[in-house]
């Protein structure tokens, strides 16, 4: 794999010839919405085909499969621009399988609102082992309360081979948290039993192959109460056959440039359940000081010191698609970012013929902007080189995998990375009290 970053110049063409790969291969594998005017600084990824193959009349994904002795999943994954059509044209060219070096196989764990567009969902199951729908919210009387009817998403997803999970919080549709909550939860044995028996209910007559609690306001104080109630609850679920897994943000300092985080020890509730998330800092945060989101270097601070108290084979660690754009200057608590997708991003540095530059430690790019008002702009965002940085960290840590938030949009760049980097943990079948691993 290569990362070509546009240099001024560069146009899809000579890149095309350089490289030697079609151009409209190119636009595909990369999402490219902009392939008319590049902006000097984007990321471009370069992975040339093992093997292709021209579609004949009569072809479908499933007879290409099995002549080639691979999956529809993999040509999925490989050609992913395949989920939005019905058909096969005769005369295409798909790829059967690209010259990567994958010896890892990682678990990925995809968060979705009940929402999302099916479009994009189909797209994105593939490259999936998990998915995680935002949907449930617990209440100070035990009970599990949930917003809208998500039965196609739990039946598409296990379509997909991808076991779908609950995922339980406290936590608002736009994020606010509620701590009364949680501490009520954590104070009252007799309200966790409701909790956790109206979770078992809720995932025994949905389908759920387990379930995703998010444990937010961890503190020093209530860190054995959180993992006393996880342990309670791991006891009943894997009982009865489910997985349990939590996602954690780690309580972080984001106020200022110089991101830090407390050294809490989540080790203590790991112990019991089948995985922890580590999801990224700002979550929801658009009031945060303008930064890149989950800076590498923070992250490898957060990672050398979990692999010292958790198995790292159950450590997974979050990846975000969005990026932010800040108007200057910065007012704390008055100054909201707008959330932005690397395209869009891609597109404001094209049009204003602006240059994106690189931190190399935070691994992200960012860029200054003037818009038609006048006021400056700052935008942080990822692209190729921030997503290969961060799926590479699983290899290096020998973590479990990874978790994205969220799959709300499809990020082409990403999942070429990780399809490329590993094989995606998948289920032979699912029968959700006994997910057998493929």
């Amino acid at each position: 794999m290569i990362i070509h970053v546009v240099q001024p110049g560069d146009t899809v063409y000579s890149i095309s010839e350089h490289y030697n790969i079609p151009v409209d291969r190119l636009i595909l594998e990369n999402g490219l919405t902009n392939p008319g005017n590049l902006a000097v600084g984007q990321t471009i990824v370069i992975v040339q085909p093992e093997t292709l193959y021209t579609v004949k009349a009569g072809d479908t994904l499933e007879s290409i499969a099995k002549q080639h002795d691979t999956t529809t999943m993999e040509l999925l994954r490989n050609n992913p621009y395949l989920s939005d059509r019905e058909f096969l044209y005769e005369g295409e060219t798909i790829v059967i399988s690209y010259q990567t070096n994958r010896t890892r196989t990682i678990t990925t764990i995809g968060y979705a609102f009940s929402y999302i567009e099916r479009p994009i969902l189909i797209k994105t199951l593939p490259f999936l082992t998990f998915l995680s729908i935002f949907n449930y919210r617990f209440t100070t009387e035990g009970e599990i309360i949930f917003k809208a009817d998500d039965t196609e998403l739990v039946n598409l997803a296990k379509t997909y081979g991808v076991a779908p999970l609950m995922f339980v919080s406290t936590l608002s549709e736009d994020g606010l948290v509620a701590p009364e909550v949680t501490n009520h939860i954590l104070d009252n044995p007799s309200v966790q039993d409701l909790v956790i028996d109206n979770a078992l209910n809720i995932m025994k007559a949905k389908g759920f192959c387990g379930i995703n609690i998010y444990a937010e306001n961890i503190t020093y104080e209530n860190l054995n109460s959180f993992a006393e109630y996880l342990r309670r609850a791991s006891e009943k679920f894997h009982s009865e056959g489910y997985k349990i897994l939590i996602t954690i943000t780690p309580i972080a300092n984001i106020e200022a440039p110089n991101v830090s985080f407390e050294k809490i020890d989540y080790g203590k509730l790991t112990e019991s359940v089948d995985g922890i998330i580590f999801s990224s800092y700002d979550w929801a945060l658009s009031y945060s000081y303008p930064n890149s989101i989950f800076p590498v270097n923070v992250l490898r601070e957060l990672l050398d010191y979990a692999v010292k108290i958790i198995p790292p084979e159950k450590i997974l660690f979050g990846i975000t698609t969005l990026g932010y754009d800040w108007v200057l200057p910065y007012v704390p608590g008055v100054t909201e970012a707008a959330a932005i997708s690397y395209n869009r991003a891609v597109e404001i540095a094209a049009e204003n013929s602006l240059t994106i530059q690189f931190n190399i430690e935070a691994q992200s790019p960012y860029f200054f902007y003037t818009d038609s008002d006048e006021s400056l702009h700052l935008v942080w965002f990822k692209d190729a080189r921030s997503f290969d940085t961060r799926a590479g960290l699983v290899e290096e840590y020998d973590l479990q995998g990874l978790s994205i938030w969220t799959i709300m949009r499809f990020s082409t760049q990403m999942w070429f990375i990780i399809n490329t980097r590993y094989y995606i943990e998948r289920f032979t079948g699912i029968n959700c009290q006994s997910c057998v691993f493929a």
